[in-house]
């Protein structure tokens, strides 16, 4: 059976989080809707054959994430990956006729660093697009995405927009555009006379939305699809705050993001625009309840600010 998983969650990361109310897949075989949503795809001989040689002989492309980013990418204890990128993954394996295998890293800066270094071949994301990013890798964009806040149920510290946020302790995952735009905030505020917010940056999702629960964190500053997912598995103990506002952002695109220069760039434009063809994206992000994060075609670079 294929590997798409609609609500699935690993264990581990349901036990870091200490949530409730979700559906555990413990075969490993994902939800059957999810499986439903996304037919096997036919390999595409041309963008095969316009593959590196190297990866032709390995029959394998190798693919690095920085951590479980829910519901794209959701990482158990084991380094399994699930969720609408591992789904989307396994769409293009076929589509190229080769095998994508994941591995996993802490933080955006392993991930380009290790692409640096020929570790890895591409990161399938979605890493949000940046044009001080399109100077370390070339982006593939396939989501469009917002950035809000996810805070304690009745949002007790009154966090509804970025300069509400003076005085308040932030979590953000490290590295990330949050991280920069809440820092810059954080100057702003300082500036305007408030007091400063006070930032903590963490390696990971789970960690980042653990320290809401915990209390040590009073929001967590992250994008949308990810908090809204968090919010529904909290059993009502979180909710969203901050939505509807450019919260320092303007459109913001993400995607998969390879080497510069690399030759897989047309390739994985190429396989994209085929899920898009065929109706195999919308499926898969239908599926995991990421509708309002489709966009209308996958594009190369498509950030600008």
């Amino acid at each position: 059976m294929r590997t798409a998983r609609t609500i699935a969650v690993g264990t581990a990361v349901l036990l870091a989080l200490g949530l409730t109310g979700c559906a555990v897949d413990e075969g490993g075989t994902g939800s059957p809707a999810a499986a439903e949503s996304a037919a096997p795809q036919k390999m595409n001989q041309k963008l095969h054959d316009a593959l590196p040689d190297a990866i032709k002989k390995a029959g394998s492309i190798t693919a690095v994430n920085n951590g479980s980013f829910p519901p794209y990418t959701i990482v158990d204890g084991a380094g399994s990956l699930e969720g609408a990128t591992a789904d989307i993954s396994v769409a293009i394996g076929e589509i190229l006729g080769v095998k994508i295998e994941h591995a996993t890293v802490d933080g955006l800066a392993s991930v380009l660093g290790g692409m640096d270094a020929g570790r890895y071949d591409l990161d399938m994301g979605p890493v949000g697009d940046f044009k001080e990013r399109q100077a370390q890798a070339t982006f593939i964009d396939w989501v469009q995405e917002f950035v809000v806040f996810a805070v304690a149920k009745g949002n007790p510290q009154k966090i509804t927009d970025l300069d509400s946020a003076c005085g308040k302790k932030v979590a953000v995952m490290a590295s990330g555009s949050a991280e920069k735009v809440i820092k810059t905030q954080a100057d702003k505020c300082v500036t305007d006379g408030k007091p400063a917010v006070e930032v903590q940056s963490y390696k990971d999702q789970p960690s980042s939305i653990l320290a809401v629960q915990s209390g040590r964190a009073d929001a967590f500053f992250s994008s949308q699809a990810p908090l809204t997912y968090f919010v529904e598995q909290s059993d009502g103990a979180l909710e969203l705050a901050g939505t509807g506002q450019k919260n320092g952002f303007d459109d913001l695109h993400q995607g998969a993001l390879v080497p510069m220069d690399s030759p897989l760039v047309d390739v994985m434009l190429g396989a994209f625009q085929e899920l898009f063809d065929n109706g195999t994206y919308a499926d898969i992000m239908k599926a995991h309840g990421l509708e309002g994060n489709m966009v209308d075609a996958p594009g190369i670079n498509l950030g600008v600010s």
